[in-house]
């Protein structure tokens, strides 16, 4: 997914979220979260060993990018 789909997503997110009535927001957040886990059990999201364990991986396949980009579009 881009940068800017991700961007795009997440301000509609936070719109919904504001048009959402403040006595419905504990409800919401308790949905929200309640999805989070749910599709953490489905596909848990890896260890911080498994994510160095990848990290390595593509870093000897020659998988870099240099420091200077790393915050390169992102708001």
């Amino acid at each position: 997914m881009a940068t800017t789909e991700k961007h795009n997503i997440t301000q509609q997110l936070h719109a919904e979220i504001e048009q959402t009535p403040e006595r419905y927001r504990a409800l919401l957040l308790r949905l929200v979260h309640s999805f989070r886990e749910g599709i953490e059990e489905e596909e848990p999201w890896p260890s911080a060993v498994e994510s160095f364990r990848e990290g390595w991986k593509d870093s000897q396949a020659g998988k870099k990018h240099p420091i200077n980009t790393l915050w390169d579009d992102l708001d």
